[in-house]
């Protein structure tokens, strides 16, 4: 049983790798597939997730797409060349195709950066015939790690699987539309924000995400592989 709020992302990750270890993913169990984390804050859940089950980590550079006017709203998601738009939302307020287009931009350019940042000049792990394990800190409205399935989807993996610590019901459900298995630990009845399910849920830096990330590359260093074209 999970008790909730859990203490911090690393106690969030370790039971989240206990429960992936109960499903019967045959490539998971033979060390085959590759954890995924989205940037920023599902990097320390993804570590734990990978650091227990022995699997090689990378990450999804994701961007949440805020209201000109009101950032903290947000009004879709993008991840790589892939987005995922609230059409409703962006009708209702009115947002321009300007200002999203310049959002977006923005956003990409930032996005960019971060990639160097935190590969340091590493290429991205081969996800080609191999399982991917997404993993975030937790699931709010879901568009964010929608768009990072979709951007998955086009790198060929063997199966995509979603790993969560907490989110509610209804974007789970909606994922799994996506994806051929959601593993949430908790849905709360009543939910708010991802961050109100942690006791400790300081925002991660751009420096721990290097930092996780080359830590685990080194630790799994054999099993590596550098992404590579795609078979004809």
């Amino acid at each position: 049983m999970v008790h909730l709020p859990f203490a911090d992302r690393v106690e969030a990750g370790r039971l989240l790798a206990r429960e992936l270890a109960c499903r019967p993913i045959a490539a998971l169990h033979q060390g085959d597939a590759v954890v995924l984390a989205l940037t920023r804050g599902g990097v320390p859940v993804g570590f734990a997730v990978a650091d227990r089950l022995c699997l090689p980590l990378d990450i999804i550079v994701v961007r949440k797409l805020g209201v000109p006017w009101q950032p903290e709203l947000a009004m879709g998601a993008i991840a790589s060349g892939t987005r995922v738009l609230d059409e409703n939302l962006i009708r209702q307020l009115e947002i321009s195709a300007e200002d999203l287009d310049e959002t977006i931009a923005s956003e990409q350019a930032g996005m960019q950066r971060r990639e160097e940042v935190y590969r340091g000049g590493t290429p991205a792990l081969n996800l080609y015939g191999r399982p991917a394990i997404l993993i975030d800190d937790g699931l709010a409205t879901g568009n964010t790690m929608l768009a990072a399935v979709r951007h998955v989807r086009t790198l060929k993996p063997s199966s995509v699987i979603i790993g969560v610590p907490v989110g509610p019901r209804e974007a789970c459900d909606r994922l799994r539309c996506e994806v051929d298995d959601v593993v949430c630990l908790a849905t709360p009845h009543l939910f708010c924000a991802v961050g109100e399910w942690y006791r400790d849920f300081a925002q991660v830096s751009d420096d721990q995400v290097r930092k996780l990330l080359a830590q685990r590359r080194h630790r799994h260093l054999p099993e590596l592989r550098a992404a590579s074209p795609l078979p004809a």
